[in-house]
């Protein structure tokens, strides 16, 4: 009975070293020799500037639906459903995602099983002969279960999967950033088509009024009421307008394209197809105000959340880096039997097993470590430039949308204004020219101020509605 508990205790003793060593490899695995990552101080205004006292707040969820318009909403989904650079962008927060999953599974061990068989032959005439008991001819079976760990010393593991996080964070909020800005191109190129249908409609309206007054003053000059001088300013009016016409409508097909594109359509869809929409509206899209204070703008818009975790993520990688200058232990082992019959695989006396650990410290690297230490900071340093500037730029369109909003929409109803006074300017010239008391010319004054009234007009009012889109 002594010589049995004396033969047991060395395996004891070997098996309590081994799990002193585990817990202290645990203990030293909550280590990290990266930096703590702080969010820098930005000088931010205390309130909004130039925001409208008659605006209204709105939500995230389906906001376009503040402009009204039954057909807008449709195209929206439309584009939300369809939009290959929003396709694009969901399929690479997927490919980050996968790949945070293959950064995370660095913490688990590596489990593989392995079976194989081998059979060799030795030679009877070799310089150390096999014993007579050992045949020249023999198979080996062998299936085992190997084990690899990597104890995360200095946290370089948990740095590279907290990097690998932060990247799908950013590449999430880089998702949300073409998400809203879809949204708000397609309401741009809508009221863009909108406006120069509109325009395109006034220019015709224009050209049909120019065109049934050429007539009437060509009979009138055939009469001798009227001289060539006169005939000849009314031919080139007309010629006016009709070289204006088609570069709006140039300018029409290209913007319905363009919207085409938004929404996704097919090659087929964009050739063939027109885009309709409802009767254009003479109102301006309701002014937003920001919600909360300035501060908030940090927390909602998705490019200032983006740059932030490409910083958080330079952050993390700077920790990985400086951990490969410290030692690196791997633990690893294998389970199986081995034998030369296949029937004996599985018996007790075929059994095998190793266990061991392997420690690695970099000596001389000649400068490498340290320069992707160094390359790795700098990068750091052009993500904190990279989120500075981000801010500046969002504070910076925030406060043109809401100047624009507010003086594009003061500029539309002077337009509108101006639109009314000449509309009746030129019905009392064409009184006044028809009673003789003004020249042509006046007249033809008067009708090309109007035109160029009603363009200004409908350009107002698509200023001002994409004004809203881009302080949304």
């Amino acid at each position: 009975m002594h010589r049995t508990v004396h033969r047991r205790f060395p395996e004891f003793v070997m098996k309590r070293n081994y799990l002193f060593l585990f817990i202290f490899l645990l203990f030293l695995g909550g280590c990290s020799v990266g930096p703590d990552y702080q969010r820098p101080v930005s000088e931010l205004p205390t309130a909004w500037s130039d925001a409208p006292t008659d605006g209204k707040t709105v939500g995230a969820e389906r906001w376009w639906t503040l402009y009204d318009d039954a057909t807008l909403n449709r195209l929206v989904e439309e584009a939300l459903a369809n939009n290959r650079d929003l396709a694009i962008a969901t399929a690479r927060v997927d490919e980050v995602r996968a790949l945070l999953r293959v950064a995370d599974a660095q913490f688990a061990p590596s489990v593989d099983a392995a079976f194989g068989r081998n059979r060799a032959r030795s030679s009877s005439l070799s310089s150390t002969p096999l014993p007579p008991t050992v045949p020249l001819e023999r198979n080996t079976y062998r299936g085992q279960i190997n084990v690899a760990y990597e104890v995360d010393l200095w946290g370089r593991l948990r740095d590279s999967t907290k990097a690998a996080y932060a990247d799908l964070l950013a590449t999430e909020a880089a998702r949300d950033t073409v998400l809203i800005t879809l949204t708000g191109e397609t309401i741009k190129a809508y009221y863009g088509l909108v406006a120069l249908d509109s325009q395109v409609l006034s220019t015709r309206k224009s050209l049909d009024l120019r065109r049934e007054n050429l007539r009437l003053q060509r009979v009138r000059a055939t009469a001798g009421l009227i001289n060539d001088f006169a005939l000849r300013q009314l031919e080139a009016e007309v010629a006016a307008a009709e070289a204006q016409l088609p570069a709006l409508e140039q300018r029409r097909t290209a913007q319905e394209l363009a919207l085409g594109v938004l929404l996704g359509r097919s090659p087929r869809a964009l050739i063939e197809s027109r885009i309709a929409h409802a009767a254009n509206r003479d109102e301006p899209a309701t002014p937003v105000i920001p919600q909360g204070l300035p501060s908030d703008l940090l927390l909602r818009r998705p490019d200032i959340a983006e740059a932030e975790q490409r910083m958080i993520a330079a952050n993390a990688r700077i920790g990985a880096a400086r951990a490969a200058l410290f030692p690196q232990i791997s633990l690893t082992g294998f389970y199986g039997s081995d034998s030369a019959e296949l029937g004996n695989l599985f018996t007790g006396p075929a059994r095998i097993w190793q266990f061991g650990f392997a420690l690695a410290q970099p000596i001389f690297q000649g400068g490498r470590l340290f320069g992707q230490i160094e390359s790795i900071e700098a990068r750091e340093r052009q993500t904190l430039a990279q989120y500075q500037k981000t801010v500046q730029n969002a504070f910076r369109e925030t406060r043109e949308a809401l100047s624009a909003q507010t003086r594009a929409r003061e500029t539309f109803v002077a337009e509108t204004a101006r639109t009314t006074a000449l509309t009746d300017s030129l019905r009392l010239a064409r009184i006044r020219y028809e009673n003789g008391l003004i020249s042509q010319l006046e007249v033809i004054d008067a009708d090309r101020s109007l035109l160029q009234a009603e363009l200004n007009r409908s350009d107002a009012l698509r200023v001002q509605r994409a004004a809203v889109a881009d302080l949304i």
